[in-house]
């Protein structure tokens, strides 16, 4: 009798861990953010700090705040994010950005669009898909007073794959 006890025990704590599913955590499942440095424009191998920069994405009222970007603070490098719907996206890049009395934005604003090709990537059950951009290109919406002198991809045919290094190099 205590034989069909153990027996019927052991069974049973078999058959409830194989009923166990695999507890799936994604730790490698992040949809790349471009990496943007700031360049001096009469000596491009010079990161030089965009003052006071805040990045406003198309449509938004609100600056874009990521680890690497804080509104409105000195930086020589950002991280920003594309859209992962649709082809391309656009964002505000305003110099010296503050305030008047009147809450009005009195910084330099310049436009760029980023225009790519999607593609997606299945990394794990736990991540799903994640977004490549693939292609991309950037193209600076000209006013009377660009503070942005020039845009320069790192790579002639960039892909927006390695998130460690520096993929465009904004000259002002």
């Amino acid at each position: 009798m205590v034989k069909y006890k153990i027996l019927g025990a052991l069974l049973i704590g078999v058959i409830l861990f194989l009923a166990c599913e695999k507890d799936d955590i994604c730790v490698d499942g992040d949809t790349p953010l471009l990496q943007i440095g700031f360049y001096d424009t009469t000596d491009t191998d010079t990161a030089l700090t965009a003052t006071s920069i805040r990045v406003i994405g198309e449509g938004q009222t609100n600056a874009i705040q990521t680890d690497s970007l804080k509104d409105r603070t000195d930086l020589k490098n950002i991280s920003i994010p594309l859209k992962t719907v649709g082809n391309s996206t656009s964002f505000t890049f305003i110099l010296d950005s503050e305030d008047d009395d009147n809450n009005n934005e009195i910084g330099n604003p310049d436009t760029v669009t980023f225009s790519y090709e999607l593609g997606d990537e299945y990394v794990s059950r736990a991540c799903g898909f994640i977004a490549n951009y693939n292609g991309i290109t950037a193209t600076l919406t000209a006013d009377s007073d660009n503070w942005i002198k020039g845009i320069e991809f790192i790579a002639a045919d960039i892909n927006l794959e390695n998130i460690n290094t520096t993929h465009v190099k904004i000259y002002h």
